[in-house]
C-alpha cells in the first residue's frame, strides 16, 4: 500500500504545486519511489507524455521533481479554458468534449472511476504518493462535486497539508476559515499549515501564527519565503508575476498576449537573455527586436479580437523584424483559417498573411505528440543550424499546409526572407541550437555580445528542495508519512 500525502490550498496560486515538487524531490532525494498526483487540472499551459496523452503541466514539472516519467494518471482530468464558460475536458490525455461547467459537474459522478483508478495505477509503481488540490479547498458551494479537493481527501483519508499565500493579505483568515469551513469529517486531517511568499523576516509572524495554532489546534510547519524558480510556470496566473528582465536588457522580445494564451513556458529560457514582454492586444507593441505570438486554445477567436484591437497591423507594419508563431500563433501568420464548426465559427477566417499556409479545421481530433525533427528551413535565423536536430511536443487540433519550404522537416514554414518562422513545436527553445541561433541573430544585429554566463541555468528543484528543508519543519512532514529521520 502506497502512503499518501495531500496538499491543499486556500486560494489558486497559494502554492501547492510547488509545495508538492519540493515534497517529490525530497522523498527522491532519499532513495524513495514517489509521484505527484492531481485528479483535476485547469491550465492552459500542458505537457505530452511519452504515449502522447495530455496532462498540465505542472504535474510534468513534479514528475521530473520526483525524478520519474510523467503519466496520464498522475493528472487524470484537465480542464482547458476556451472562453463562454466552456472548457474542453481532457481525461486520461485524451480530449472528451466541450463541455459548460453545468454540463461537467452534471456528469462528475462518471469521473470519479477515472480518477479511482488512476491511483490505483499509480500505486503499483509508487511507494509515496504526493496528491495537489485545486483552487481553494473551502468552497462550500461545492462540496458535493469537488473531485479535486473533497472527493480525493475523503477517499484517501491520508494527512493534509494547507498552504496559503501571505502576499494578497489575510492568510491567517483565510488559513483559519479554510479549516473551520472543511466537513467536519475532513477537517480532522489537516495535520500542518505552511504560511508561502513572504517577503521579510518571518519573526514579526511568531504572534500570530502561535494564535493560528491555538485557535485551530493544527500545527504551522513554518514560513516560506517568495521564489523565483527556474522551473515551468503552471498557468496563466502567472502571468502576473512576470518580469520584463533582465534589467537594463538590451534585446527586447514581445510575446503577444492573447486572451486565451497557451503555453506561454516556451518562452522562459528566453528570460535569463532578454527582456521578455507581455504585450496585451489593446497596448503599443512598440519596436521590439523580435515578435512571438504563442499558442492559443482557440486561435479563430484570439485572431479575431487580435485584429478588432488592431494588434494585427502593428505586427505587420514592422519591417524586417523576426516574427516567430508557435502553434495558434502558426496558424494565424497564414494566409487563412478554413473553420468547419470546430472552432467557434463556419468559414474561412483571413490569417496576418505574413507565412503562405493556409491551416483547416474540419475533424476534432487533436494532436498530441513527443517529436524530434530536422532543421530544413533557410535564413538568417536557421541558416546555421540546418541540418541539425531539435525535439518538441505537438498540442494542436487543425492542420496546416505551407507553400514552399517548412521549418523543420515535415513542420513548419518559413517566409523567403527568413525571418518569419512559424512551428507546431512547443518546447523549441529548451533546444540550445535553436535558442543559441535565434538569440545570436538578435544581438547580432545590435552589435552586441551575449554573456555566456547568462547560459548557466540554476537547478530550480534543488533551490526549491533546500528552502523547504531550511524553512519548514520536515520532521512533522515524514511522521505524516510514518517516515523515520534520516
Amino acid at each position: 500500500m502506497s502512503r499518501f500525502l495531500v496538499v491543499l490550498g486556500t486560494t489558486s496560486h497559494s502554492g501547492k504545486s510547488t509545495l508538492v515538487a519540493a515534497i517529490c524531490r525530497l522523498l527522491s532525494n532519499r532513495g524513495l519511489r514517489v509521484a505527484p498526483f492531481k485528479s483535476q487540472n485547469m491550465s492552459l499551459n500542458s505537457w505530452v507524455t511519452q504515449n502522447g496523452s495530455e496532462i498540465g503541466i505542472a504535474q510534468a514539472v513534479q514528475a521530473w521533481a520526483a525524478r520519474t516519467e510523467p503519466t496520464e494518471f498522475m493528472n487524470p482530468i484537465l480542464l482547458k479554458p476556451k472562453g463562454d464558460r466552456t472548457s474542453q475536458v481532457i481525461v486520461l490525455g485524451k480530449p472528451l468534449a466541450d463541455k459548460s461547467a453545468e454540463e461537467y459537474y452534471r456528469d462528475i459522478d462518471s469521473l470519479k472511476s477515472v480518477v479511482d483508478r488512476s491511483i490505483c495505477e499509480l500505486e503499483k509503481d509508487y511507494d509515496y504518493i504526493v496528491v495537489e488540490g485545486a483552487g481553494g479547498a473551502a468552497e462550500i458551494n461545492l462540496f458535493d462535486r469537488d473531485i479535486a479537493n473533497i472527493y480525493v481527501a475523503r477517499h484517501l483519508g491520508a494527512p493534509i497539508i494547507l498552504v496559503g499565500d501571505i502576499e494578497r493579505g489575510g492568510v491567517f483568515a483565510s488559513l483559519f476559515g479554510t479549516v473551520k469551513l472543511l466537513p467536519e469529517d475532513i477537517r480532522p486531517l489537516v495535520a500542518g499549515m505552511v504560511i508561502n511568499k513572504f517577503r521579510g523576516d518571518p519573526a514579526i509572524l511568531g504572534s500570530g501564527m502561535q494564535s493560528l495554532e491555538k485557535l485551530t489546534g493544527v500545527p504551522v510547519l513554518g514560513v516560506l519565503p517568495y521564489l523565483d524558480l527556474d522551473i515551468p510556470s503552471e498557468d496563466s496566473v502567472s502571468l502576473g508575476d512576470k518580469k520584463t528582465g533582465p534589467a537594463g536588457g538590451e534585446v527586447e522580445i514581445a510575446v503577444i498576449r492573447l486572451p486565451r494564451i497557451s503555453n506561454f513556458t516556451d518562452f522562459e529560457p528566453l528570460e535569463r537573455f532578454a527582456r521578455v514582454r507581455y504585450v496585451a492586444l489593446g497596448e503599443p507593441l512598440g519596436r521590439p527586436d523580435a515578435v512571438i505570438i504563442p499558442g492559443t486554445k482557440n486561435t479563430v477567436s484570439d485572431l479575431r479580437e487580435l485584429k478588432e484591437k488592431g494588434m494585427d497591423r502593428q505586427i505587420q507594419s514592422l519591417k524586417d523584424t523576426p516574427v516567430l508563431g508557435i502553434c495558434g500563433g502558426y496558424q494565424m501568420l497564414g494566409r487563412e483559417i478554413i473553420d468547419c464548426g470546430i472552432e467557434d465559427t463556419v468559414g474561412t477566417v483571413p490569417g496576418l498573411g505574413l507565412l503562405d499556409a493556409v491551416t483547416r479545421f474540419d475533424l476534432y481530433e487533436k494532436r498530441t505528440v513527443q517529436v524530434k525533427k530536422t532543421v530544413t528551413g533557410g535564413g538568417p535565423i536557421l541558416d546555421s543550424i540546418r541540418g541539425q536536430e531539435v525535439t518538441g511536443y505537438e498540442i494542436h487540433m487543425g492542420v496546416t499546409k505551407p507553400e514552399g519550404d517548412a521549418a523543420f522537416g515535415d513542420d513548419g514554414a518559413v517566409a523567403k526572407s527568413g525571418l518569419v518562422i512559424g512551428t507546431y513545436l512547443h518546447g523549441i527553445f529548451e533546444n540550445e541550437n535553436f535558442r543559441n541561433a535565434f538569440l545570436d541573430f538578435l544581438y547580432r544585429r545590435k552589435n552586441l555580445l551575449r554573456d555566456p554566463a547568462a547560459s548557466a541555468q540554476s537547478d530550480g528543484y534543488t533551490v526549491l528542495a533546500e528552502c523547504i528543508e531550511n524553512n519548514l519543519d520536515t520532521q512533522k512532514i515524514w511522521k505524516m508519512l510514518e517516515i523515520g529521520p534520516q
